[in-house]
């Protein structure tokens, strides 16, 4: 996504006045280079990328300053929209907005064809987030056409930095840093991106990784090979092609803190939501985890890299409790016993190597300390042992 068009009646390099509805390419510097006239109506007033800091790109604090019916109330123009919807879903990991951001049944066109629906983009998402978890999206420049009635073109250009600590479709994490390029061009109608097409700089991203190039293009020819069929039934995270939806609400209230209600709503949002920026709502920014092969971590950064590994090797997957209760520590604080599962096909790339397509029930349980409505301490067992020997079975018989 990019920067957008100045203000009505902005003046062209060269001197030439801009025609009305003409879109507008404006750079880091704010100069403004004059395109092709476009089929849209005279440019209301949108967010300038070049000149503006970043938190007045995602706040401009002037309210709308463009018609945008059926968009949220917190989007001023078209631009601003588009900047900080990205800004939201990737760099403060809410990636469950893609389901408000992006139509059910949306077209998505890809350097290796297209596809449809928003289940897959918030899959490829995870998948990236998980392999690139500090990226940072920098809006280079957007130019946009259209109208609310019409709907509007957003074409965004992005410069991706980011460090590879996690396990991506070109292999296991090199720790090394990346800038990537990418376009993405998108039909926004009333808050929903309904077609995008995505095209990034993938042959530069492989040699900033330092692997092979021509090795690395014949993994990834031979990787979709014999894949394993199975008789599966649907998770259920969600009903049909309708998004996830919250927990409703409990008909009876409890007085004080309501820590089952506390639990169940918070994880079914950042498991089954895919809402990973509730997760700084939720666990205290000093939390202490505790997980099986040695994974002992610290801080919400590391708990959110944790979720997003799992959720990228089994990008459906669905999270159920299965059995929670607690006792009270007497000082206002309280320790949890919950047994749990999530249900999945291994169908990412991450910490269990290349999908093998199986599908596969992770079941465990887990300790809480909660103090001051917030997690501090985090024990975690699962059956991660059968799972090995599950996707080890499954590449023996497709080989």
């Amino acid at each position: 996504m990019t920067a957008p068009a100045s203000s009505s009646g902005a003046r062209a390099k060269g001197g030439r006045a801009r025609a009305k509805g003409e879109p507008v390419v404006q750079g880091r510097n704010g100069a403004a280079a004059a395109a092709k006239p476009a089929v849209a109506p005279a440019v209301e007033s949108t967010v300038a990328i070049g000149s503006a800091d970043f938190k007045q790109l995602i706040a401009p604090g002037n309210g709308r300053t463009q018609s945008l019916a059926g968009f949220d109330a917190d989007y001023t123009d078209i631009v601003q929209y588009i900047v900080s919807c990205t800004h939201k879903i990737w760099e403060e990991a809410g990636l469950g907005l893609i389901d408000t951001h992006y139509l059910h049944n949306v077209k998505v066109h890809t350097a290796d064809g297209w596809y449809l629906g928003r289940d897959k983009v918030l899959a490829d998402s995870i998948q990236a987030k998980s392999a690139y978890p500090d990226g940072r999206a920098y809006a280079e420049s957007v130019v946009w056409s259209g109208n609310e009635r019409d709907g509007f073109y957003t074409s965004h250009l992005i410069l991706n930095v980011s460090h590879n600590t996690g396990h991506s479709v070109y292999g296991p994490p090199t720790g090394r840093r990346v800038m990537r390029m990418g376009i993405a061009l998108c039909l926004v109608k009333e808050n929903l991106i309904v077609e995008e097409w995505v095209v990034r700089d993938d042959l530069s991203v492989i040699r900033q990784l330092g692997l092979d190039r021509d090795a690395t293009v014949a993994q990834l020819a031979l990787r979709d090979a014999a894949r394993p069929l199975g008789n599966y039934g649907d998770l259920e995270r969600m009903l049909g092609q309708y998004a996830p939806e919250p927990l409703p609400a409990k008909t009876t209230p409890v007085e004080g803190f309501d820590l089952d209600d506390f639990l169940r709503r918070s994880l079914h949002e950042i498991w089954n939501r895919r809402m990973f920026n509730v997760i700084r709502d939720v666990y205290h920014e000093n939390v202490e985890f505790h997980g099986p092969s040695g994974r002992d971590l610290y801080g919400r950064g590391d708990y959110t890299a944790f979720v997003l590994s799992l959720l990228a090797a089994f990008p459906d997957a669905r999270f159920s409790i299965d059995q929670l209760f607690w006792n009270e520590d007497g000082a206002g604080g309280y320790r949890t016993s919950m047994r749990w599962s999530l249900v999945g096909t291994h169908e990412g790339y991450g910490i269990y190597g290349e999908p093998t397509g199986i599908r596969f029930r992770l079941w465990g349980m887990t300790q809480h300390v909660i103090k001051g409505g917030r997690v501090v301490e985090e024990w975690t067992v699962f059956n991660e042992l059968a799972l090995l020997k599950a996707l080890y079975r499954a590449r023996k018989a497709s080989a």
